[in-house]
């Protein structure tokens, strides 16, 4: 039996039937997710019109309620209302009438296979062209510079830049990272991005990944969107880790290494004698990692105050 349901007739989809098939976007909440990248871009998208929902997954098949228990409200004496989690294919339209679909909710706990498959049906079902999917990571950068992606792809054909290092590594999956790799598998062209989000703000939200995954999007696809909403937010996201920053002479220290590194990074045109793809800064006498700790939890404090109000 289907883990997911599909609406069977999209009109708005027959318009592409001879340019190849929707673009499907996809980004899970979760694990993939510093900054809130995803959740952000996912949000901008959604604003003004949420489009409707043409596939639905069985939710309960996927998700592990105890570990993630979903809001309901009490009041005085009876509960009211319950936030179901919904796993949910969207078609919407960017800001030139175009069509594409956008998968969004929670990542799946269990049975990624299963999902993968799923997935695989909503892709054959509407003749996907394109699958792109959207992550961010927390990485040891600065926030006073561009956000830096990694690109990926089921063949170097899709990707659009070279990533900043060369080499295997080896990282916690994600449900997203295997339906890439299995959509691959089954003959399905899938990419992605993956923004670097300065590990120090990365349980904060930071607008200005969203607007760098979605700029890349537009490039790869050809939709377009207005994002001068999310790239003022990302600018006023800046400012404030910027006030709260020159509080704090240690974090400062912190940011003007990780600026080091990451100009050494953008300034290197070949490999070093060690075999390194791009040299690091060089050594300077940082705080100790408790201190640092410290100066952090200020630092982040004075952020989560300021999201309060």
């Amino acid at each position: 039996m289907s883990s997911v349901h599909i609406v069977d007739e999209v009109p708005e989809l027959d318009e592409l039937s001879g340019a190849g098939g929707p673009v499907l976007l996809h980004a899970l909440d979760g694990f993939l997710d510093a900054g809130n990248a995803g959740a952000l871009a996912v949000a901008h998208l959604l604003d003004g019109d949420a489009g409707r929902v043409v596939a639905s997954f069985d939710v309960d098949s996927f998700y592990d309620y105890r570990a993630r228990r979903p809001p309901m409200t009490f009041v005085e004496d009876h509960y009211q209302d319950y936030a179901a989690p919904r796993l949910v294919v969207r078609v919407l339209r960017d800001s030139l009438g175009t069509p594409y679909l956008l998968l969004h909710g929670p990542e799946p706990d269990t049975r990624w296979e299963g999902f993968a498959s799923a997935v695989r049906d909503v892709v054959e079902h509407f003749g996907v062209r394109l699958t792109v999917g959207l992550g961010s990571v927390p990485m040891a950068v600065p926030h006073t510079r561009p956000v830096m992606l990694t690109n990926h792809g089921t063949s170097p054909e899709l990707l659009v830049q070279e990533n900043v290092w060369a080499g295997n590594i080896r990282i916690p999956s994600s449900a997203q990272a295997l339906l890439e790799l299995r959509l691959g598998e089954w003959g399905h062209p899938a990419m992605g991005f993956v923004a670097h989000i300065p590990h120090y703000v990365a349980q904060l939200d930071y607008p200005a990944a969203a607007v760098t995954m979605l700029e890349s999007v537009e490039v790869v696809t050809g939709l377009e969107w207005d994002l001068a909403a999310l790239d003022a937010a990302g600018a006023e996201r800046l400012g404030e880790i910027a006030a709260q920053i020159a509080d704090s002479t240690e974090v400062a220290d912190v940011v003007a290494g990780l600026e080091q590194q990451y100009d050494s990074f953008h300034r290197a045109d070949s490999p070093d004698a060690s075999g390194s793809t791009l040299p690091l800064a060089e050594e300077r006498d940082l705080p100790t990692g408790e201190e640092l700790g410290a100066e952090f939890e200020r630092f982040l404090a004075g952020l989560d105050r300021r999201d309060d109000e």
